[in-house]
Order: structure tokens, then C-alpha cells, then sequence
């Protein structure tokens, strides 16, 4: 089921020149109804179900309906976005409650050096087994 917004809680993230929805949605389907301030799917059928609107909203305005692997027929996905984690609440049709907290990313934008630590890659080593920064292991 793809992204949906709930109108009484959007506000159009406050008169921004972009929502946070636009802002983080791979395939451009969130736009902003400026007369109205609201922004809304303008291609659900196009919707991956990737929940980036959904933990990026501030308004927790946007919703996916989960998937019965996680979420059974009739409940829903409420995330809480903190400043080191997200607290998933999973609400069941029966009133029931779970909650999950998985850790988000807190560093920088681009400040990880991905092969800080890793030796410098060898042409030579191309054809022996093992990967570029493996230790070296004898051949048989």
C-alpha cells in the first residue's frame, strides 16, 4: 500500500520551500499543495513502501500500511524519530502495543572514510584467493 498523508496533521512542514517528505523520497512522488499546505502522493502507484516519508515526517503525517510478515491485517506502523534512534510502534487491531528502537545514523554527511585502515590494492593480487583486505593466507 502506498505512502498516504493524513490531512489534519499536515502542515506543509511550516511554510518550508521543500517538505521533509520531498526532500527525502527516491522517486520524487511527494509534492506540496502550496494553496493548502499539504503535501500529498502525486503518484501512488510509483511508491516503493521504502517508509523514508514516513520516519522523516515531523508531523508523523504520513503513513504505509505494514506489510502481514511485521504488521497483521488491521494494524499499523507509528515511527518516532529521536535524535540517535526510532521507536517503531507496531498497533494491533485489538488495542495491543510493541515497540522496537533501532539505532539511526549520527555522523556526519559524507565523514566516514570508507578504506581509512585498508591496505592499498594490488593489481598482482587479482587472481589469488581471498579479498584485497583479508590478511594474507598461504596458497595451496
Amino acid at each position: 500500500m502506498p505512502s498516504f498523508v493524513i490531512k489534519e496533521k499536515c502542515d506543509g512542514c511550516e511554510g518550508q520551500e521543500r517538505t521533509a517528505c520531498m526532500y527525502i523520497c527516491p522517486n520524487d512522488l511527494m509534492t506540496l499543495d502550496v494553496g493548502r499546505m499539504l503535501a500529498w502522493n502525486q503518484e501512488p502507484d510509483q511508491c516503493w513502501e521504502c517508509y523514508n516519508c514516513v520516519k522523516i515526517c515531523p508531523q508523523q503525517a504520513i503513513e504505509v500500511r505494514g506489510y502481514a510478515d511485521f504488521v497483521p491485517l488491521g494494524g499499523n506502523v507509528i515511527p518516532l524519530r529521536g535524535t540517535d534512534a526510532i521507536m517503531w510502534t507496531i498497533k494491533f487491531r485489538n488495542g495491543t502495543l510493541k515497540r522496537y528502537k533501532f539505532p539511526i545514523r549520527t555522523t556526519a554527511e559524507g565523514s566516514i572514510e570508507l578504506y581509512k585502515d585498508k591496505p592499498e590494492h594490488d593489481y598482482a593480487n587479482l587472481k589469488k584467493p581471498g579479498f584485497f583486505n583479508m590478511p594474507e593466507y598461504p596458497t595451496l
